[in-house]
């Protein structure tokens, strides 16, 4: 059921929330990508915008973590998660686009909520399904830190592409969607609630509304879920660098 298929991905998308020095609290969203090690040792992934995190400033993000209660209620429990231990990096960001990924730990009975890499659609994808202008899509996210309730579960929204076309990928790396977005949306999946194999398919992240001086348009960027997969090499590159024994140099 496509009730169903948006409930998978309402479930993968949490609260991240950034406190700067001097105070300053900043929201966004951030999906859960089950995006095993080049091993095959299972990892999770928390992918959001990168001006969304800044280790220059702070050590961690709060997730905001939701889980099921006795009395089949919901309780919402934000924790921090580092961006590094004892000197390596558990994030990347994207060279070129504002994408970041970030390895999680995340607490039992929520890993199992994390999407699986396929379901980020490439260009391949797009043309399967037909994706272009006026298709209708879904995003998820806090809007000005709001939730859809006190369990901090994000607010589904209905929005349409908005540009034309969409591919090739590399000369077309970010698309509109035609709908009011604020801050806290950055970081939020724009999905199809299913796809050829049946699954939602994540078409990109958002990263940014669109204003004309300080008229807000209605628009909003999306970043192609492409560049999600190229930040996820990122990190995996920085991995395998931090396993490789270092050579101890010689005095004098």
């Amino acid at each position: 059921m496509e009730w169903d298929q948006t409930v998978q991905m309402i479930e993968a998308t949490v609260q991240v929330e950034n406190t700067r020095p001097g105070g300053d609290r900043r929201i966004s969203a951030g999906l859960l990508v089950s995006a095993p090690y080049w091993d095959g040792t299972p990892r999770t992934v928390l992918v959001t915008a990168a001006h969304a995190i800044d280790p220059s400033e702070t050590p961690e993000i709060r997730i905001g973590w939701r889980f099921a209660t006795e009395d089949g209620g919901w309780s919402f429990a934000p924790q921090p998660a580092p961006l590094e231990i004892g000197g390596r990096d558990l994030w990347a960001r994207h060279p070129e686009r504002d994408i970041a990924v970030v390895e999680i730990v995340a607490p039992p009975g929520i890993v199992a909520r994390a999407i699986p890499l396929s379901w980020l659609a490439d260009e391949r994808d797009l043309e399967a399904q037909g994706v272009g202008p006026g298709v209708q899509v879904f995003t998820l996210g806090y809007p000005r830190g709001l939730s859809s309730n006190r369990a901090g579960f994000p607010i589904l929204r209905t929005v349409r592409i908005a540009s034309y076309p969409l591919s090739p990928i590399r000369a077309f790396p970010t698309f509109l969607i035609d709908g009011f977005l604020y801050p806290g949306n950055s970081g939020g999946p724009v999905f199809l609630a299913h796809g050829a194999d049946g699954h939602p398919l994540v078409l990109g992240v958002v990263t940014q509304q669109v204003d004309q001086g300080e008229e807000p348009l209605g628009l909003g960027v999306v970043v192609h879920a492409t560049y999600v997969r190229e930040a996820l090499a990122a990190l995996d590159e920085r991995a395998v660098e931090d396993t490789r024994p270092r050579r101890r140099r010689r005095a004098g």
